[in-house]
């Protein structure tokens, strides 16, 4: 069984890659319920973004509630680059036998411009080669460690990573402009449930993971997040990987 969390598609998609590739099963830990029964899983794995090089809080409290169990397990992370300790600090709550790191295109629109199409394109193509090896290293069973880390891992991992959390998924820059056609997407699709419709515009809440769905997913482009998202592209898989 495969498990994931996904913002823009990006972890959701190596997640199916990879469930295809070993005859398994990828399933979206946000719309879990119950957990199924995992005592006779002949293997684990989960899958995830990278965010500000931890373990985003979802998929981090889904892996302190699995047990322990005999199952090979691993854990793919996807970042726009590296990683961080990220896959060591998951695999301190959840040991992971087995643990990589996947470059996946940019999709954080509130931090930098997005990668141009060649670049996704590019990315992508990669990715699909490495999820081929991935998946039959999973299938001999193979302890690996193949995660790019990158320089300060532990600073990056520790006090970058608890400041994100602490300060920087704030939900106050969120704002729609008159663009906005109160389609009611993102409220739907909003692993937080953080989003409501008022007046036919959407609302934010306190809580968020910043997953951005909100921002790349929306039809009319009418989502920003302060001024410096509203020259910026946006992003998810699912146009590139349709057209594979």
């Amino acid at each position: 069984m495969i498990f994931y969390f996904s913002g823009t598609g990006n972890s959701r998609w190596a997640a199916e890659q990879i469930a295809a590739l070993t005859g398994d099963k990828a399933l979206d830990i946000i719309a879990l319920d119950p957990v199924p029964d995992l005592h006779n899983e002949a293997q684990i794995g989960l899958v995830f973004p990278v965010y500000a090089w931890g373990v985003p809080e979802p998929m981090l409290a889904f892996a302190q509630s699995l047990g322990k169990t005999d199952a090979f397990t691993f854990g793919v992370c996807t970042c726009g680059e590296e990683a961080g300790y990220t896959m060591k600090k998951l695999s301190a709550v959840y040991p992971l036998r087995s643990s990589y790191s996947l470059v996946m295109p940019n999709n954080y629109v509130i931090g930098s411009e997005l990668d141009d199409e060649m670049t996704v394109r590019h990315k992508i193509d990669t990715a699909s080669a490495e999820l081929q090896t991935i998946a039959q290293e999973i299938l001999q069973r193979k302890p690996v460690y193949r995660v790019s880390e990158g320089t300060h891992a532990g600073l990056k991992s520790g006090m970058v990573n608890f400041g994100f959390n602490r300060f920087a998924r704030s939900t106050k820059s969120f704002y729609a402009t008159d663009a906005c056609n109160g389609c009611g997407l993102c409220a739907r699709h909003c692993p937080t449930q953080t989003i409501t419709l008022a007046d036919g515009k959407p609302r934010w809440g306190k809580q968020c993971y910043q997953c951005l769905r909100c921002i790349n997913a929306c039809p009319q482009r009418a989502i920003q997040y302060g001024k410096q998202t509203e020259t910026r592209g946006r992003y998810t898989i699912d146009p590139y990987v349709k057209s594979r």
